[in-house]
Order: C-alpha cells, then structure tokens, then sequence
C-alpha cells in the first residue's frame, strides 16, 4: 500500500473537527455585544431628541414671555393692572384669582396655547406689582406652564421691571 505523497498529518487535538471558523457561541456572543451596542444608541438618540424638544419649549417660552413685557411697555401705564391674570395663586402650574379681560392678555394667551403642548390659559399667570409714587416701573412675574404627553408640567417664570417712558 502507497501513501500519498502530500498529506500532512493533523495534529491530534484537531482531528475530528473542520480547522478554522467560528463556533456558534462565539457568534452569539458577537450578536449579543453588537444588539446592546445598538441599544444604548436607540437609547441616547431618544433622550436626544427628548432634550431637543424640552429646549425648543424653553426657548418658545421665553419668547412668549418676553413678547407680553414688550407689548406691556407700549401700553398705557395706567392700565398696567389689567394685565394680570390668575395673579393671586403662589404654585406654579396652579395659579388662581380672576382671569384678565385685557385684549392683549387674552390675545397673547391664544399664543401660547396655539405654540406650547397643552398650555391652557387656566395654567398661566401673569403677575403686576403695582409701582410705588413716584417710580413709574412695575415688576412683573410671567409664570408660563406646558405638559409634553405624560411627562411631569413644565414651567417657566420670567421676572422683569417694566418702566414706562413718559
């Protein structure tokens, strides 16, 4: 009997089993480490987009805010009460008192309704206290309340010295 002339002997551990390759666990676990990378990435790009949102309101809101001091400084001084509305409640997000009628509150509370999640004008509050003879500024304190789906209210409060030019 002849024996071939190129065979190479296997050594003894791998006889029996094909060389070279992975095993099924060695893939598993490679699935396992891939599945979880791409996990916490869904994970950061959805508290990303959360956080982007939760900004987009802030800065809505400041806006909004800042909108309604403006339009207080052009209006008559004298009427500077009137734009109070819900201005004795001391929780944010649960004011109380009586709404304001002034066209340019309840004007400017269709805003922030129209461009805040779930901001009814029942959840705002706009604050006037009142100058001191013979000051002609008035500090105000606009408190604006939103809700994004079930997450906890939000809310942001804008102080700021009114003063009129005579």
């Amino acid at each position: 009997m002849r024996k071939p002339c190129c065979s190479v002997a296997r050594p003894a551990r791998l006889q029996g089993r094909r060389a070279g390759g992975f095993t099924m666990i060695e893939v598993l676990v490679a699935l396992l480490v891939f599945s979880l990378g791409v996990l916490g990435l869904v994970t950061i790009q959805a508290t990303a987009t959360r956080m982007a949102g939760d900004a987009r309101d802030r800065a809505v809101a400041t806006f909004l805010a800042d909108q309604l001091l403006a339009r207080m400084l052009i209006a008559d001084p004298a009427s500077a009460s009137t734009f109070e509305h819900l201005a004795t409640g001391t929780t944010a997000c649960n004011p109380s008192g009586t709404a304001s009628t002034n066209a340019v509150v309840t004007g400017w509370l269709t805003e922030v309704a129209q461009q805040l999640p779930q901001a009814p004008s029942t959840l705002q509050q706009v604050v006037v206290v009142p100058p001191s003879p013979p000051e002609i500024s008035a500090r105000v304190i606009v408190t604006l309340c939103w809700q994004n789906g079930n997450d906890p209210p939000r809310s942001l409060s804008v102080s700021n010295q009114v003063q009129w030019q005579l």
